[in-house]
């Protein structure tokens, strides 16, 4: 069933594969025209409704739930499962597969690939998943995202229940996350946690999705150290974000004074090292990745990093992480 007309009210059953997603990113996926903030404004007036309640953005969607759609007249819709129309990107994306039991995927998502859609992205991980089925009858579900310029661990899960448990193990922060970052120069204390509340940033001169520090914003924590540096210029951080805020890691490496290499977004031009060898892209990738496992031992999940990244840690003379090898067991 396709999402009805947009040019009068709607009632759109949810289906058992959108089952456990947030309200929004239910929107994301059939609606993508519909911008972030044209959603909240409808949330907010009530026009969006759940099983005849107002709803919220974040509301966990179950099979057969009710959704009221209010008439969208400029708004395209598309169909309930996204069509795969990028052969090359899907068997990429099966590629990308660095662990794969009964209840989850782990990909090592190249940078570059948005995780979702939206008015301006067609090409995206959420509409390539039919292609990772690997027999089963259910369409894998997104339990987290990563942002497009991020590479690195995204978990996949392979049915309701699943995604559920993933889900609540993210919310309740019983997963360890490990990211690795080159930073433009070296932070002054070389082991240390990073305490500062973000918001989202006004204004057009930041752009789509900026945030900025704010101590009236929501707490966001970081442990970080210094796995190896290359005299002033640049280094290798190790990060372990303690929160999950929108942008966290590059705002809270900016605010350090080093800048992860290629984002000019929050670091300017300080953000870049002019070397014909270091690509002008941005270095941070999801390396490690910890989680609970019901009746089995911690999951434990490696995804080594792109081509311009290690390419990079070569030309600078920095050093992985000793047990950068180590597998996903």
């Amino acid at each position: 069933m396709k999402p009805a007309p947009s040019v009068a009210v709607a009632i759109i059953a949810v289906r058992d594969d959108d089952a456990g997603l947030r309200l929004d990113r239910w929107f994301r996926r059939h609606y993508p025209a519909v911008p972030h903030g044209r959603l909240e404004k409808l949330l907010r007036t009530g026009q969006v409704r759940l099983d005849g309640r107002r709803a919220q953005a974040g509301d966990r969607l179950a099979p057969g739930q009710q959704i009221r759609i209010p008439p969208l007249p400029s708004v395209e819709t598309v169909p309930t499962a996204p069509r795969i129309e990028d052969e090359e990107a899907a068997a990429a994306l099966v590629r990308s597969v660095v662990y794969k039991d009964d209840e989850l995927i782990a990909l090592n998502k190249p940078q570059g690939l948005a995780v979702q859609g939206g008015s301006r992205t067609r090409l995206h991980v959420d509409g390539l998943l039919d292609t990772l089925r690997f027999g089963s009858a259910e369409r894998p579900r997104l339990v987290h995202r990563l942002d497009k310029d991020t590479s690195g661990l995204l978990l996949v899960a392979r049915s309701a229940p699943a995604a559920a448990r993933l889900a609540e193990a993210f919310r309740n922060r019983q997963t360890l996350k490990e990211y690795w970052a080159v930073v433009v120069g070296v932070p002054r204390v070389t082991r240390g946690t990073i305490d500062l509340a973000l918001s989202k940033a006004g204004g057009a001169a930041f752009g789509r999705e900026a945030m900025t520090v704010d101590e009236a914003g929501d707490r966001a924590v970081t442990d970080y150290e210094v796995a190896d540096c290359a005299g002033k210029r640049a280094a290798l951080l190790v990060l372990r974000p303690l929160t999950g805020r929108t942008h966290q890691l590059r705002v809270h490496c900016a605010s350090l004074g080093t800048p992860i290499l290629g984002d000019g977004k929050y670091g300017g031009d300080n953000a870049f090292i002019d070397a014909a060898d270091i690509a002008r892209r941005l270095h941070l990738h999801a390396a490690r990745l910890e989680l609970p496992r019901p009746g089995r031992d911690r999951l434990r999940l490696f995804a080594p990093p792109p081509p311009h990244f290690r390419a990079t840690v070569q030309a600078l003379g920095l050093e992985m992480p000793r047990d950068a090898r180590a597998g996903s067991r």
